[in-house]
């Protein structure tokens, strides 16, 4: 239960949390708590609507990936598609922003410009390239996990020693919030919804408290649990975890502003800066060696997740789906898989030009407007189609992707002064979309679905 717990926790919580949270607190003031504050129910969530059901179902059928549960629960071969693809998709996005992290911790770590005198961020997201991938292909899913538990308390280590001196540096909570309150650069930093619309903020909300439910990274873990009645208490230490990590958010998201405000810092270029210029400049070198470890910990476990979850998307999902049959080799091409999706993120990673935490929440965005409604109903509601469930991937993927486009260039040019114009996340308009065409469809057309569904998946969605 520990290790399971841990593990969870770890792939969750990454560079997204660790860098991209104070860099987003930085920009958008306290609004950006929003995408935080579902913490407080998620872990009860997907563990107890969830975890449960696909633990059971591995204990009935041979499961091992996301995709698997689908195709058990459908039998549909164009759902279990659909689902493979927003797969590919959301992980590519979510590498690319661990990558990023990696590249930017690098970056301010070992000055890469400097040293080898050539473009900086390209140079340090190759060398975090390079120590992600070897660590994913000679270890793999098992050793991921076995290292997430030591990676989530070095985690909680850091987390809570780097919230303690943010406190100590900024003179106390009293006198940051004072220090950001009078300071007209950070001007509504602490206003209810921070520096951005309640459409927003409540799209953050929505996106992170809902959409829990569609992470592979996280729902992979809970196939490995010995006994699924340790569910009961799971929460507990999941939610306890996750909350003291994000101490590390709070702490130098509040800090750094303050530190700006009562000139004790240059003032940022760069929002996804704030964490590295924290340690770099305001921390001991023995503590700040410390929480990098967290840092690098949060990265590596997510991103040894993920590049674990595409390889098996590539290599086994895609061919027994289109063969009917495993590949040969599976583990040696496995490994060249997991190189070819650590690439292809690290090319996003490069050219996306926003904040870690953006991107991030375009990648979690992606994978629970599409994934979300259909695992989450799909497990529990016999009445659920798999034409319901195709048509809901198909639109929380497509009007992710349609919107994320229009709002970049070169069509941001054009269309951007109207497309999103209230501040609506494109996150947060896909999954409602698609959980609204699933519950439509399921409604109008589900009627005989339990009559078509196996002994064992109707033993699984009853207990």
């Amino acid at each position: 239960m520990w290790a399971t717990a841990m593990a969870t926790m770890s792939a969750a919580f990454s560079g997204f949390v660790f860098l991209g949270g104070p860099g987003l607190t930085y920009r958008m003031g306290i609004g950006s708590l929003f995408i935080v504050l579902p913490v407080g129910f998620t872990a009860g969530l997907i563990c107890w609507t969830l975890a449960k059901r696909l633990r059971l179902l591995a204990e009935v059928r041979e499961v091992y990936t996301i995709p698997d549960a689908v195709a058990c629960r459908f039998d549909n071969r164009g759902t279990t598609a659909l689902a493979i693809v927003a797969i590919v998709i959301g992980t590519v996005g979510y590498l690319g922003s661990q990558l990023l992290a990696l590249a930017i911790l690098f970056e301010a770590l070992f000055d890469t410009r400097r040293l080898l005198g050539i473009w900086s961020l390209p140079t340090a997201l190759l060398l975090g390239l390079t120590v992600v991938v070897l660590y994913s292909v000679l270890g793999g899913m098992l050793a991921g996990v076995y290292t997430d538990l030591v990676q989530g308390v070095l985690m909680l280590v850091a987390a809570l020693l780097v919230f303690w001196r943010a406190l100590t540096v900024g003179g106390g909570l009293s006198a940051m919030v004072v220090s950001i309150a009078d300071s007209d650069r950070f001007s509504g930093f602490f206003d209810p919804l921070g520096g951005v619309p309640a459409i927003t903020a409540l799209g953050f909300f929505f996106v992170f408290g809902i959409g829990v439910l569609g992470q592979p990274h996280m729902l992979h873990k809970f196939y490995m649990m010995k006994d699924p009645r340790q569910l009961r208490w799971m929460p507990l230490i999941l939610a306890g975890s996750q909350a003291m990590c994000l101490l590390i958010w709070i702490g130098i998201g509040i800090a750094v502003p303050a530190l700006v405000a009562q000139g004790r810092m240059i003032p940022l270029q760069l929002a996804d800066d704030a964490a590295p210029r924290f340690l770099l400049g305001f921390v001991p070198p023995a503590l700040t060696g410390l929480v990098v470890a967290g840092i690098l910990a949060a990265v590596m476990s997510t991103a040894d997740s993920f590049l674990n979850i595409g390889a098996a998307a590539v290599i086994r999902d895609i061919p027994r789906l289109l063969l009917r049959r495993p590949v040969k080799k599976e583990l040696t091409w496995g490994r060249w898989a997991t190189v070819a999706v650590a690439l292809a993120a690290a090319a996003l990673a490069l050219t996306y030009g926003d904040l870690i935490a953006l991107l991030g929440t375009f990648a979690f965005g992606t994978l629970g407007a599409a994934l979300a409604p259909t695992l989450a109903l799909g497990l529990n509601w016999k009445r659920v189609t798999a034409a319901a469930a195709s048509a809901s991937i198909a639109t929380g993927l497509g009007v992710t992707l349609l919107l994320e486009m229009l709002q970049s260039r070169p069509f941001s040019a054009t269309l951007g002064n109207w497309v999103m114009a209230t501040g609506a996340l494109p996150a947060a308009v896909a999954l409602a979309a698609s959980l609204t065409v699933l519950l439509v469809l399921s409604w109008l057309t589900g009627r005989r679905t339990e009559d078509k569904l196996s002994a064992d998946m109707v033993a699984v969605m009853e207990r």
